[in-house]
């Protein structure tokens, strides 16, 4: 398997834990020192993450990718991903497309998302 196809295969297993609020896998795949720019602005950290999905503040319904583009350089690969979300925050729902860019780096065969962003563009 090549690097890039880990990666979807990270990608993918990530959007699912977040579409069904898997507590254990997003544990897994985000690095403890996480670093993310929410589309607010907000800068979040892994636990803070984590804890919108294990409270039940955040709960996303619908996650569609349309497109993504990895770039790799040694252990590092970088992610730009355009989705449709659907999901509801503190009882607000949450709907468009989302630009998210993503870094994964390699930790002793295991892939972790070491940094992002995302912002909505419609």
């Amino acid at each position: 398997m090549t690097q890039n196809e880990e990666i979807i295969e990270c990608e993918n297993r990530l959007l699912e834990a977040m579409r069904t609020g898997d507590i254990k896998v997003l544990e897994e795949l985000l690095h403890d020192n996480l670093i993310f720019t929410i589309p607010t602005g907000q800068t979040i950290r892994k636990e803070m993450d984590i804890e919108n999905y294990r409270s039940g503040i955040l709960k996303v319904s619908e996650i569609l990718v349309t497109d993504q583009i990895i770039n790799s350089i040694d252990d590092v690969s970088t992610v730009a991903v355009t989705l449709y979300l659907k999901a509801k925050y503190a009882d607000q729902l949450v709907e468009g497309t989302y630009r998210y860019l993503r870094v994964w780096k390699l930790f002793n065969h295991s892939w972790r998302v070491i940094a992002g962003s995302g912002f909505q563009i419609q």
